[in-house]
């Protein structure tokens, strides 16, 4: 009996993490809800950072994502740079080519996905 019910347990618990840490899994949505919210925050219109989120989700680390915050203003910025040379100043701080690029590349191909659809 006892058997049984630690079998069911382990069971559970397997289903429970198959759940939270699969492909769209819950941890997987909460990651990108909160990419979503980050770039709305920064001025990305809703659709478009529902779709960038999405994009950027699947292609970069937690840790990718976590420097991309540092686009966010900083004291005395404006919320979104007012010159080439300000939105580079910001693009530098994130120290991490390969996460500006998929930046790039999500907004692009969200945008050209829009005017498609």
């Amino acid at each position: 009996m006892r058997r049984l019910v630690i079998l069911l347990v382990v069971f559970a618990i397997g289903i429970g993490a198959w759940f939270l840490l699969r492909d769209d899994g819950l941890v997987e949505q909460v990651k990108e809800a909160r990419v979503e919210q980050a770039l709305i925050a920064n001025g990305v219109p809703g659709e478009l950072s529902g779709c960038m989120a999405e994009r950027l989700v699947d292609k970069l680390s937690i840790n990718q994502l976590l420097k991309l915050e540092r686009l966010a203003p900083q004291d005395g910025e404006a919320r979104i740079p007012q010159s080439l040379g300000g939105a580079m100043e910001r693009l530098r701080r994130v120290d991490d080519n390969e996460a500006v690029e998929q930046l790039a590349r999500a907004a692009g191909g969200c945008t050209i996905g829009s005017f498609l659809n």
